[in-house]
């Protein structure tokens, strides 16, 4: 496993590598005070939101509805309940949009035009949306300069961020993540793009290791320029990232990987985060969604990321 040490790091033996296997893990990038304090606040975000989900009320239904619920059905291991609020998500989101048709069916549009489960593995999974809302910290996280220089070497400088959430893996869950690649590589026909769209990375809060379910990626497999065989199944040469908590895992959108599953009796808890190229729509428009005072608290550098001056203008 390309494993690396955050206090001796070399950028361009790094850099290389994430080029030449598709990932590489760091150690040691957050302090154990540090992790002990996100855990510590995100337990309460994620307690606040298991009590009191988003769940706007619906004023009429919609002929997508049947669409919808096939959908979801078919795409998410979630209980009744939250299938019912996710419903009421999309269409409140759509409500927004005057109600405007989507051209495909829920199945071929891009994710980034969805809502996905706040609560999954049948309610025993959870993951927190909007987090530069609701973490303080966040902010650090996504301009880390160890983790910024090697997007930006992917990216280009002009990169932004698309995405960062928290999730928690609840113990004797998980598992239900097939091979895949990231959006929005997932709509393009084979030969996939040469250069890399996106980059994943993943903030590791709780050790991973084999039991509790980390990433399963697959090295080289970025070069194939394509998608993986759909399912579960083993494949030659895996590379299962068991890191201790406060590393930092970093994947190309066009790498093969999975989540495993947790078979043990804890939580396994991360912070995602995902950049695109700056022509790219974000998953998450995070201008709409943060208030004045909390971007104002943020860097010049981190607004940029989060869409602040990275967004088309009024032309007039």
């Amino acid at each position: 496993m390309n494993v690396f040490n955050a206090s001796t790091l070399d950028n361009s033996v790094a850099i290389n590598t994430l080029k030449k296997d598709g990932y590489i893990v760091i150690e040691n990038v957050l302090s154990k005070s540090t992790v002990t304090q996100i855990i510590d606040e995100i337990n309460i975000i994620f307690e606040n939101e298991r009590s009191n989900p988003f769940n706007p009320q619906v004023q009429s239904p919609s002929k997508d509805d049947k669409h919808l619920r096939e959908y979801i059905v078919k795409s998410y291991k979630v209980s009744d309940d939250e299938s019912k609020r996710l419903m009421n998500r999309i269409q409140y989101t759509k409500s927004e949009n005057l109600n405007t048709p989507w051209p495909l069916p829920p199945d071929k549009m891009n994710k980034s035009f969805l809502h996905v489960p706040t609560l999954f593995d049948y309610d025993k999974s959870q993951r927190i949306w909007n987090l530069p809302a609701k973490l303080k910290i966040c902010a650090h996280l996504i301009e880390n300069p160890i983790l910024l220089r090697l997007v930006r070497s992917m990216l280009d400088e002009d990169c932004v961020l698309s995405d960062i959430s928290a999730t928690s893996i609840g113990p004797h869950s998980g598992g239900s993540g097939a091979w895949h690649i990231d959006s929005p590589l997932t709509q393009m026909p084979e030969p996939l793009p040469e250069i890399p769209l996106a980059v994943q990375n993943v903030w590791i809060l709780d050790d991973f290791t084999s039991d509790n379910g980390a990433t399963h990626v697959v090295p080289g497999s970025h070069l194939s320029l394509k998608k993986p065989p759909w399912g579960y199944q083993d494949i030659d040469n895996e590379v299962i990232l068991s890191a201790p908590a406060g590393s930092l895992a970093i994947w190309t959108s066009h790498t093969w990987h999975k989540s495993g599953e947790n078979i043990t009796d804890n939580p396994r808890r991360a912070i995602l985060s995902y950049y695109i190229r700056s022509w790219m729509k974000p998953w998450s428009d995070y201008t709409k969604v943060l208030s004045s005072e909390i971007a104002k608290s943020y860097s010049p550098t981190a607004r940029y990321l989060l869409g602040y001056s990275a967004n088309s203008p009024n032309r007039g």
